[in-house]
């Protein structure tokens, strides 16, 4: 693949649009992190988040088809594409009442939150509206703040990890500990989270 680093992402999407297919591929993996932080944002019942980084892929992907140089930088646009889109999974999923993404308790937060973007409400799990789900910056904050009371040290790690876009074999490379003790450590830090209500 051609070396676009030094190229902006509107002049990349200029040159797809001229037939240079390749600036696809390259634009799927460097924002593929930004959707795998996305979507790790969100705990699955009985799930994981396959089918979240899925969407958000879609999302990207009708980013960068759709893009349009008037709405400004293409960063907070693809942004809001994935949101969207991952959004638009779970509402789908909660109308049919069947699915893995039929339940979940969101923990975002902690991040720099770009215009258009917003985290997604724990509060607000059994909603159907993805209006609904949309809360500031700083309530999101608080929620992670009150549940970091009740982490242990490794499992406050873990959860850092994994909302940098970390995967559970990641996480346990990166702390040295078996892939086991990381799963575990996670299925704690659920279970925490179902049995708290850390808003004020």
């Amino acid at each position: 693949m051609q070396n676009y680093d030094s190229i902006s992402d509107t002049n990349l999407i200029r040159f797809l649009r001229d037939g240079d297919s390749s600036v696809m591929e390259y634009l799927l993996e460097k924002y593929k992190p930004l959707v795998r932080k996305k979507a790790n944002t969100l705990f699955l019942f009985g799930g994981d988040t396959d089918d979240l980084i899925q969407e958000g892929m879609i999302g990207l992907f009708k980013a960068i088809r759709d893009y349009d140089e008037s709405v400004g930088a293409f960063y907070p646009f693809a942004e809001l594409c994935i949101n969207r889109q991952i959004y638009s999974a779970i509402e789908s999923a909660a109308r049919k009442k069947h699915g893995p993404l039929n339940s979940y308790v969101s923990l975002s937060g902690g991040e720099e939150q770009t215009e258009g973007t917003y985290p997604v409400d724990l509060a607000a799990a059994n909603e159907v509206n993805p209006e609904k789900l949309l809360i500031d910056r700083e309530n999101a904050e608080d929620f992670l703040a009150g549940l970091a009371e009740h982490l242990s040290e490794m499992e406050q790690a873990v959860l850092d990890h994994y909302l940098e876009g970390l995967n559970y074999h990641q996480i346990a490379e990166r702390m040295g500990k078996p892939d086991k003790s990381i799963d575990n450590a996670i299925q704690r830090i659920r279970r925490k989270v179902q049995e708290n209500d850390f808003h004020t």
